[in-house]
């Protein structure tokens, strides 16, 4: 029986590559979006054209109101589409970047990266418990952000911070039921995130690259097909870790 990965923000970069790459490996997926409906729509038609099932759904992760709703749709989609009530694996992906000095970050800045990052993460994967089946895995994304300092990025790294201490508790408190969890913390990526800043800005971009190892930049190809093999059984034993996929970046 095919697995079944749930990922959020998976319309565009790492998550559009994750779910790809899981689709390579015979993974089915759901995937959710915020407002790009098309790019989802191109993300299964991707997969399906590989024989593998997905589906795709509207999900505001910064919305704690549309969480039950959304849980009620898929556990329907488990149902008619794959004739199951519970799902393997869940990727917490969706976010957004909002940068700025700690003296000139405003509160409203603050709580859209906490609700999105943070508390969204928190509270959807607590709605989603019942449906995630024994033995089954989580992956929580972060930064490499949490482990070095560059100006601007204060509250984005301070709310992936809290990502990685609650992947630890959450693999304590689901290791009765057989579920790893894990995070995984990129480093500078080549993707439109936080308005393309790290692909578009040459200066950034070559900051970035003179810090890490291999001298470059990372790519969504570099870190979807990670998750894919941290998602599969080959990899059943590493639980509560945080695996930073950055090239060697500040070492």
């Amino acid at each position: 029986m095919s697995k079944i990965t749930l990922i959020t923000g998976a319309s565009r970069g790492l998550g559009r590559n994750a779910a790809l790459s899981i689709a390579r490996r015979g993974g089915d997926v759901i995937l959710t979006y915020q407002s790009r409906s098309a790019d989802a729509e191109a993300v299964v038609a991707e997969i399906q054209a590989m024989g593998r099932k997905a589906v795709a759904f509207q999900l505001d992760s910064g919305d704690m109101t549309a969480f039950a709703p959304f849980a009620e749709r898929l556990r329907a989609a488990l149902r008619d589409i794959w004739g199951r009530e519970t799902f393997d694996h869940l990727v917490n992906n969706a976010g957004h970047g909002d940068y700025a000095l700690i003296g000139e970050t405003t509160e409203a800045q603050f709580d859209g990266l906490v609700n999105v990052h943070f508390k969204g993460v928190y509270f959807l994967t607590q709605t989603l418990l019942p449906l995630i089946a024994d033995g089954g895995r989580i992956v929580n994304l972060s930064s490499g952000l949490t482990r070095i300092s560059y100006p601007g990025y204060a509250a984005y790294a301070a709310v992936k911070g809290a990502i990685e201490v609650l992947s630890v508790y959450l693999a304590k408190e689901l290791g009765s039921r057989g579920i790893a969890v894990n995070t995984v913390a990129p480093g500078a990526i080549e993707t439109d995130f936080g308005g393309g800043a790290v692909r578009d800005n040459a200066e950034i971009n070559k900051a970035f690259a003179d810090m890490t190892a291999l001298g470059r930049v990372g790519l969504p190809d570099d870190i979807g097909p990670m998750i894919a093999n941290l998602l599969s059984e080959d990899n059943r034993w590493i639980n509560a870790q945080r695996i930073e996929v950055s090239g060697g970046q500040v070492i």
